[in-house]
């Protein structure tokens, strides 16, 4: 049903109960004046005929019925417009317009009440008149004028006139509703031809000066850039789900069928010997490690494409660089990893993706940061700026060439003899560019190794606009780099 018709129809049952409750007020009001006008003339002429009906009682107790004739006539010439009665022990005078003898009056009267005789209505008013041989009462009546032929013809034109406002007043509301609807039904036609699935159209709105027509399509661009902001992500994460399985097959194709080829060996050469066993075992699991690591990794970049604006919060780098240098201590304690922190250095981020971003720089100075005699020495610090967080990573291992040290942040780009997934520099520069930061790669302090720096904004900058770090490197698939001192 259209709203218009729905307030044609609340209006049209609407109107006619008001002019009903106006009517039963409007007669009951006039009900009311005219009884007090009728109540107030009826105690004057109470009053002005009282002394009249004393005289009377007066001589019919003397038995003077020619004193009592006069009497009588005197009162009920004095009555005017009443009707008059007087009745006492031996005694009932009656004259005028009143009900007849068989209608019940009340005991007392002393304020107007309403009597009926049949359909007609008499207000009432006694007054007791006291003489000597005995008490009486006299009644005054008068016609009910409230209860008249003129308030019933109210009455009768009150509810003409409700059975004539629920039509009239139902299509007037009709008509103005539709009327005021028009602006709706014009945002209804231009929002019924959008189809976000099909077209980049979107609603063209100019405010109609109608508050509530102006909010809903508000509203509805709210939702469709809402609709195209999931849609986007929508096609990201499909993008990222197809990148992941292109990579994931391209490099593991290499592992897996070395792993394929020495299984074949083992199943063929039942009787080889101990040591060519246990070097094929040997390779087996490397590969093995190699693969699981490679599949950790790219979930961990796919994660970081995908994360969304509600995972963002305060976060202690202090702490997570603590943890992750308690976790390198723990991995390799052979290792000398040490750090140097401000306590409560925090920025707005996300904090899964720091302690990857920590973890991995960690890792790489472990794996790749070692002296020439195999040593280890680590150190990472975190420094709280105006307005920038300082994360640096530093180790004394043979460094990375100035030439390099652009592509060392490729996806897959590994060293000669590295085991490792290629990804974990990767992912660094992700996490850096997710907190609208960078990463650089420099000679350590001394000269010797390598420096890692990741520089983060402190304030909340929110996410970039574009995160594709598992789809936009996916064309380099070869394993090109510098060469690294094999640990």
């Amino acid at each position: 049903m259209r709203l218009s018709t729905r307030i044609g129809l609340a209006v049209g049952c609407t109107v006619p109960l008001l002019v009903l409750a106006a009517g039963w007020l409007l007669l009951h009001l006039v009900a009311r004046d005219l009884h007090r006008a009728e109540d107030q003339h009826l105690k004057q002429r109470a009053t002005a005929l009282a002394p009249q009906a004393r005289a009377l009682l007066r001589a019919t107790a003397n038995d003077r019925s020619k004193a009592a004739d006069t009497r009588e006539r005197q009162l009920f010439s004095a009555a005017l417009d009443v009707g008059v009665r007087v009745t006492a022990a031996d005694a009932d005078f009656r004259g005028g317009p009143q009900p007849g003898p068989a209608t019940p009056l009340p005991a007392h009267a002393t304020a107007p009440v309403t009597v009926h005789d049949g359909a007609r209505g008499w207000r009432v008013l006694s007054r007791p008149v006291r003489v000597a041989d005995g008490n009486g009462t006299l009644w005054v009546f008068a016609p009910d004028t409230a209860d008249r032929t003129q308030l019933r013809l109210v009455r009768r034109r009150v509810l003409l006139s409700a059975l004539l406002a629920a039509p009239l007043s139902g299509l007037l509301a009709w008509g103005l509703a539709a009327g005021a609807g028009a602006p709706l039904r014009r945002l209804t036609r231009r929002t019924a031809g959008l189809d976000p699935r099909t077209s980049t159209a979107r609603l063209d709105h100019r405010p109609t000066g109608v508050t509530e027509v102006d909010e809903l399509a508000a509203t509805v661009r709210t939702v469709l850039a809402r609709y195209d902001e999931q849609a986007a992500r929508t096609a990201e994460a499909l993008d990222t789900a197809r990148s992941f399985s292109s990579a994931a097959a391209h490099e593991l194709r290499t592992p897996l069928m070395s792993m394929g080829t020495n299984l074949d060996i083992l199943a063929g050469h039942p009787t080889l010997p101990a040591a060519d066993r246990d070097e094929i075992v040997a390779d087996l699991r490397g590969e093995h490690a190699r693969l699981l690591n490679l599949l950790v990794m790219l979930r961990a970049l796919g994660r970081g494409d995908l994360v969304e604006a509600e995972s963002l919060g305060a976060v202690d780098v202090s702490e997570l660089a603590e943890a992750a240098v308690a976790g390198a201590r723990r991995a390799a304690p052979d290792a000398d990893v040490r750090l140097d922190a401000a306590p409560g250095v925090t920025v707005h981020g996300w904090e899964p993706g720091l302690r990857m971003l920590l973890d991995n720089l960690v890792g790489n100075a472990l794996a790749h940061g070692r002296d020439e005699r195999g040593r280890a020495v680590v150190r990472v610090g975190v420094y709280d700026g105006p307005h920038q967080v300082t994360i640096t990573v530093d180790d004394q291992g043979p460094g990375v060439p100035p030439d390099a040290r652009e592509s060392v942040f490729e996806r897959f780009r590994r060293g000669p003899g590295s085991d490792g997934s290629g990804l974990g520099l990767t992912l660094v520069a992700q996490q850096a560019a997710l907190h609208r930061g960078s990463v650089t790669v420099a000679d350590a302090p001394g000269g010797t190794g390598a420096r890692f720096e990741v520089r983060l904004p402190s304030g909340d900058g929110g996410l970039p606009g574009r995160r594709d770090w598992l789809i936009g490197t996916a064309g380099t698939n070869q394993s090109q780099g510098f060469p690294k001192k094999p640990s």
